[in-house]
């Protein structure tokens, strides 16, 4: 099975997405409006499955589509492509809840003909090594953008979770900006055992000084939690952030 990613803008990444998917009319139309204004989107492989029949290999595929919005979130789309149909041609589903996705995922399981869905409950979903290898490397390049960025800094500061977050004296600093960029930062690369769907990510908030400065923010949004609650940590430091998410991986037993 495979995936091709559209070039164009993210509002034409969207659509394109829509386009294909058989259920597209089923997400939010307000959910809409805020991914089109998306400043970055990146696809990324979550799972798949195959199972060999004598008619052919039948599997599914589910991917995860990341939005980063204007006031620095970030929202998914799931994404699940299958050849599970009657003339077993690619089908696409698209999904802005995990719980319905989870069920659809089930559905299809069932019509490969595979093992029990429970026998895989204690499975952690899985990435080909050959595709984590084969992984371009991820390169960013500054483009400052001029757009209320002491107010940008002030909401990524204020959601932060950990005690260490920068004080109060980053946050007078970064009343002084002028212009600032956001950045998916191309790591964690991978995570293997561990719950299913535990995942992290960073993000450099990079921002413009008056004086000529240039202060970065490393924000780490994770679900590396007892509960599996999204959570957001923003460092001073790159290493900084790296270490917390080490150091959250490990009270999980996940390997990042």
């Amino acid at each position: 099975m495979g995936h091709s990613q559209q070039g164009g803008t993210h509002a034409e990444l969207l659509d394109g997405l829509l386009a294909r998917a058989q259920n597209g009319f089923e997400i939010d139309e307000a959910l809409l409006v805020r991914l089109r204004d998306a400043l970055m989107h990146q696809t990324e492989l979550r799972s798949c499955r195959q199972c060999n029949e004598p008619r052919g290999p039948l599997g599914y595929s589910t991917y995860r589509h990341v939005f980063l919005l204007p006031d620095g979130s970030s929202v998914m789309l799931w994404e699940l492509e299958h050849n599970t149909g009657a003339d077993e041609r690619p089908q696409y589903e698209l999904y802005d809840d995990e719980g319905a996705l989870l069920a659809a995922e089930r559905r299809v399981h069932e019509r490969t003909g595979g093992g029990r869905w429970d026998e895989f409950d204690s499975v952690p979903l899985w990435i080909p090594e050959q595709l984590l290898n084969g992984a371009p490397p991820m390169t960013t390049s500054r483009a400052y953008v001029s757009d209320n960025s002491p107010d940008h800094a002030r909401r990524v500061l204020r959601r932060a979770e950990n005690p260490d977050r920068p004080g109060e004296d980053v946050e007078r600093l970064l009343t002084t900006a002028f212009a600032h960029d956001i950045a998916l930062a191309p790591k964690p690369r991978r995570r293997s055992g561990g719950p299913d769907g535990t995942w992290c990510r960073f993000y450099e908030h990079a921002f413009l000084l008056a004086d000529g400065d240039e202060i970065s923010l490393w924000e780490l949004e994770h679900n590396l939690t007892s509960d599996g609650r999204l959570v957001c940590e923003v460092y001073l430091d790159e290493v900084a952030a790296e270490l917390a998410a080490d150091r959250h991986a490990r009270a999980l037993g996940v390997e990042l």
